[in-house]
C-alpha cells in the first residue's frame, strides 16, 4: 500500500492526524477534507504545509 499519513505541525512538532490517507480535498471557508482508505474522515482547518510523495507524508498547519 501507498497511502500517506497527515500530520499537522504544532509548535514546531509533527502530530499524527490521520493514518492511511486516500484523499485529500479543499472544501469551502479554508477547511481541508482528509479521508483515509477506511473511509474514516476528518476536516481540517488550515493549509497544505508540506507533501512528499515518495515518504508518503502530508503535513497540515494552521
Amino acid at each position: 500500500m501507498c497511502e500517506s499519513h497527515a500530520y499537522v505541525l504544532k509548535e514546531g512538532k509533527e502530530e499524527l492526524f490521520l493514518e492511511n490517507v486516500d484523499v485529500i480535498r479543499p472544501e469551502e471557508g479554508g477547511k481541508i477534507l482528509v479521508r483515509s482508505i477506511f473511509g474514516e474522515q476528518k476536516l481540517f482547518e488550515g493549509h497544505i504545509r508540506e507533501m512528499s510523495l515518495l515518504k508518503h507524508r502530508i503535513v497540515l498547519e494552521k
